[in-house]
């Protein structure tokens, strides 16, 4: 008898600390992002393109999409038969990230948009809803202001984590209630380590993905001012 109650209370405890590591091994599969997972989609899109003429396994997005959720990848068009799934932390499969392509006109390359990005967003346009009206407080440049986060109900300013730096990093928002990152930041120390001089007038968003797994999701367009030695919102 003691030896049944004793294993009872064996297994239980077995099955309490599988629930407790199942949570930690579904956010590894769902929300880390591997490099292993974007060379096996990136090899399955360029085999895709090689037999299908440079046809690309993208979903159809309207013309005024935003860049770098302009190409995302049809994973019904390559699985099974050039990979036998999307990966685990894949939105397709559960993850958080959309796979995108980037440079599809000259060297499709395959990116992470992260999607928990647009949770953030959605709360503070909720929010905003809820107001009647977007609280403006400071204009950062023509059409691109800060919000009042008080107004909205925030104890402190909501951010999200850069996937390129880790630090964090603030929302904007334009006349029209459009809700975007700001990545002045991170462009700011990828400027510095490259030492290259945008352009002016030059979208300088490139250098945060060139040597990244990530595009910058929900952003605006940036260039550098060649006077401040800064990143500045690209105005049209």
């Amino acid at each position: 008898m003691k030896w049944n109650v004793l294993g009872g209370f064996l297994a239980i405890m077995i099955l309490l600390l599988t629930g407790c590591m199942y949570p930690e091994e579904e956010l590894a599969k769902n929300q880390i992002p591997y490099k292993d997972q974007i060379i096996a989609v990136q090899t399955a899109v360029d085999a895709f393109r090689a037999d299908n003429g440079g046809i690309l396994p993208i979903k159809t997005k309207e013309a005024e999409t935003p860049i770098y959720q302009k190409y995302p990848i049809d994973f019904k068009k390559i699985t099974p038969k050039y990979i036998a799934e999307p990966p685990g932390n894949a939105y397709e499969n559960g993850g958080v990230f959309q796979y995108v392509l980037v440079d599809v006109e000259t060297k499709p390359a395959v990116k992470l948009f992260d999607l928990r990005i647009t949770e953030a967003i959605r709360d503070i346009k909720l929010r905003i809803k809820t107001k009647g009206y977007p609280p403006y407080k400071e204009q950062l440049a023509k059409n691109v202001f800060t919000l009042d986060y008080k107004q909205l109900g925030y104890k402190k300013a909501p951010f999200v984590t850069s996937p390129f730096s880790n630090q964090n990093l603030s929302f904007v928002i334009t006349g029209n209630a459009e809700v975007y990152v700001d990545y002045r930041p991170d462009l700011y120390q990828a400027m510095k380590k490259t030492d290259i001089n945008g352009k002016p007038g030059e979208d300088i968003r490139p250098i945060l993905v060139k040597d990244s797994m990530f595009v910058p999701a929900y952003s605006l367009p940036y260039t550098w001012d060649s006077k401040t030695k800064e990143p500045v919102f690209l105005e049209e």
